[in-house]
């Protein structure tokens, strides 16, 4: 089971890469923080000092059209900042 789904590299999430040495993903929902530690030591080949999980539940939105109004939902998902031990850096453009 692949814990990480994917880096966000967002405005702020490089922003915080740089001033305080975290990067965020997107993970599993039924990962702990111990996994999602372990995924990210042996996926990058670095320390981390703490990881911070957050669960985001899905939204309901709708909006009008000449069909009338449509519904729908956006899907839920859990995001974890991980913080590196100082000196350390994920480069996430490195295999583009």
């Amino acid at each position: 089971m692949d814990i990480l789904v994917k880096p966000i590299v967002t405005e702020k999430m490089t922003a915080q890469g740089e001033r305080y040495n975290r990067y965020g993903f997107w993970v599993r929902r039924q990962a702990t923080k111990q996994q999602i530690k372990k995924a990210v030591e042996s996926l990058y080949n670095v320390s981390v000092e703490s990881v911070n999980t957050m669960i985001y539940p899905g939204k309901v939105k709708s909006r009008f059209t000449k069909a009338g109004l449509i519904s729908g939902k956006s899907s839920a998902f859990k995001k974890a900042i991980v913080t590196l031990v100082k000196g350390e850096s994920i480069d996430f453009y490195s295999n583009i």
